[in-house]
Parts: C-alpha cells; sequence; structure tokens
C-alpha cells in the first residue's frame, strides 16, 4: 500500500524506554542506560511543572528522562512507541500522514567510548527499524550514527538503517567535539551522499564541554544556537558545496533567524572578497523547519519557501512545540496556500526523500 505523503511532520520524536537497549549485544551490557529513581533531595521539575521521578545513568552521568514530556497531550504509550497502533491512530486524528523520528536522550552529549557509542547506536536504530516495520510506511526515522567508529563500520550502519526505513541522519550542532565543518566528518558527508541519506541537525549538542558550561540555563545557547552557528560555520567553509547532492535539514530551531544570519554571511563573504549568492540556502540544499510563530513575510524575503518545512516536536513539550502546528498553519492565513501545500508536503519529501 502506498503512503500519502501530503502532510509530512518533519520532527516528530520517540521517547527512549527499556526496550530502546534491548538489542545491545551480550558482550557490551555494561553499556545499557539503566533508568534511576527520584527518591529524596531537592526535586527537579519537568517543562510542564511535573515531579521528574526517573533518570538515564549512562556510563555514570545522570541525564533527563522526563523534563521535556508532552505529557499534556500525548499518552506514554504513543511517545515511547509502546503502541505503535496508538500513535498511528493519534497521527489521523491530528491529520499527518507520515512523520519522521528524532530521538530525544541524543539531543545531548551521552558518551565518548567508541564502542559504547556504536553500542548504543546500534540498539537504537534497530528498535526504530522495528517501529517503521509496524507503522505502515508512515513512520520514517533519522538513524544514529557512530561517529567515533571506523570508517568502514560507520558505513555498514549507515547502509543497514537505509535499507530498515531510515531516510536521515541525525546530528546535532556539535559533534564529537568538533565542529560540523571539520574535515574529520568529510568521509561521513561522502557516504550519506551516496546512499541519499540528508544531514538532520537538530536543536542540540554533542559537545560535553560546551553542553556542560551553559549547565541547567533553558536550552537556547547550548541546543538552537549551536545550530545557527554551525549553518553559519558550514557556509562560511563552504562545507556544502564539497557535496552538491547531499541535503542538509536544520529542525527545532524556527526560521526567525535566517534574516540575521543571511545578513552577516554576505558583510563577511563581501569583506573577503566571495561572490554571496541571494539564493545561498537553496543552492547548497539547506531546509530549515519553521514555526507558525514565524515571521514569515521577513522570512520569505531572504530565502525561498522551497526550503521551508514544519513539524510538531510530538512528544515534547517545549518553545518550539505546536501538536496541531500542521494544521493551524494551514488555518491560520499567514502564509499563502499553496506555500503552505509545499511546506507541508513536497518540501519534507524532498529533504528526506521520499
Amino acid at each position: 500500500m502506498s503512503t500519502k505523503l501530503n502532510v509530512i511532520d518533519a520532527d516528530a520524536h520517540v521517547i527512549e524506554q527499556p526496550a530502546t537497549w534491548s538489542f545491545i549485544e551480550e558482550a557490551d551490557r555494561k553499556y545499557q542506560p539503566m533508568i534511576v529513581k527520584y527518591d529524596s533531595g531537592e526535586e527537579k521539575l519537568g517543562a510542564l511543572g511535573n515531579v521528574q521521578k526517573e533518570f538515564w545513568v549512562v556510563e555514570g552521568r545522570i541525564q533527563a528522562k522526563e523534563n521535556n514530556l508532552g505529557i499534556d497531550n500525548t499518552s506514554r504509550e504513543s511517545r515511547e512507541m509502546v503502541d505503535v497502533g496508538a500513535r498511528l491512530k493519534h497521527m489521523d486524528e491530528l491529520n499527518i500522514d507520515v512523520q519522521v523520528l528524532y530521538p530525544t536522550l541524543w539531543l545531548r552529549p551521552i558518551t565518548l567510548s567508541m564502542r559504547g557509542e556504536f553500542a548504543l547506536c546500534r540498539s537504537y536504530n534497530r528498535w526504530l527499524a522495528e517501529i517503521w516495520k509496524k507503522g505502515d510506511g508512515r513512520l520514517l526515522w533519522v538513524m544514529q550514527p557512530p561517529l567515533y567508529s571506523p570508517i568502514n563500520e560507520l558505513r555498514k550502519e549507515m547502509e543497514w538503517a537505509k535499507d530498515n526505513g531510515c531516510c536521515g541522519i541525525f546530528m546535532r550542532g556539535l559533534e564529537c567535539e568538533r565542529r560540523l565543518s571539520d574535515p574529520y566528518f568529510h568521509e561521513f558527508y561522502a557516504i550519506a551522499e551516496e546512499l541519499d541519506l540528508m544531514m538532520g541537525i537538530h536543536s542540540g549538542n554533542g559537545a560535553f564541554g560546551i553542553h556542560d558550561f551553559y549547565g541547567d540555563e533553558a536550552g537556547f545557547n547550548k541546543f538552537k544556537l549551536a545550530c545557527v552557528g554551525a549553518v553559519h560555520d558550514l557556509l562560511m567553509t563552504g562545507t556544502p558545496a564539497m557535496f552538491p547532492k547531499l541535503r542538509w535539514g536544520f529542525i527545532e530551531l524556527s526560521a526567525q533567524w535566517v534574516p540575521y544570519l543571511l545578513n552577516d554571511l554576505e558583510l563577511r563573504f563581501k569583506r573577503r572578497g566571495t561572490r554571496f549568492s541571494k539564493d545561498i540556502m537553496k543552492e547548497n540544499n539547506l531546509y530549515v523547519a519553521c514555526q507558525v510563530t514565524d515571521d514569515f513575510d521577513a522570512i520569505l524575503q531572504h530565502m525561498s519557501s522551497d526550503n521551508l518545512v514544519i513539524g510538531t516536536d510530538y512528544g515534547h513539550h517545549d518553545t518550539s512545540t505546536q501538536i496541531e502546528a500542521l494544521r493551524m498553519i494551514r488555518e491560520d492565513g499567514k502564509v499563502a496556500a499553496n506555500i503552505v501545500d509545499d511546506i507541508l508536503g513536497d518540501n519534507a519529501a524532498r529533504l528526506y526523500g521520499l
């Protein structure tokens, strides 16, 4: 059966749960994250004021598990994919044909261990593949790449994921304590281009030093600005032009920053005597996930509407979450109907290679 592609949720999430790690091989069980429960001391509250009762422990580090849950508009069974049918039913209610699934735990750095990273990535990817098999073609996913692994092992994992419902690769604004323009990633990008897997650069941070420096700040600096800075750096270094068929998606950042960033780039390009194109985003296959609160009049003066997508941030509760976003952008009249249709369908289909 063919799946409709009229409405594509370009940013939905899964909430990891114990079954996520059930594919870790016996020899690597020591890397399996465990759940610890709050018993005493200062309470930590989640985004909705909920007391966080459970936390992940990964290689001795405490990580949030219940900080950013959409407990007001999604069920646990749906968020954690305990019941894939419940997720599909809720998508029907929201008039969503396809969701592209992003992780939650990996929005922050979790390991520096090559073997530990591989074990966690491998298990996560197989959990998502099982979800895809049950999703009737409606639950696609971005893979978690083991970036510390040798390139041949990384390639094998990418090829396996591609054969099992993966339509992109999850990245954060910083990875492996490096900028995304670092030559360390070039061979990896070349493989992604060959396999037709997009780079899904989601609000997040994969560098412990910078993540920990910002501590418990709201996430604007360590997550969102890390990714906006990555766009600037990638274009300044000409990295996307090295991989002309590779598509890049910048997810859960809104698009409000685009005019500021392009204005700054134009000034810098002129200062060094480099041509600056008014279509630099489109020419470099850069897509941005907008929000319903964005100033579209300003944004569309600086980039083509062909390179905008939108997501619900399903499963979370933060400033980017709008479970009804795909309905709202169609109904609020801020954007022409034909552009809305492209944002909801064709643009996301191109980005994810559907």
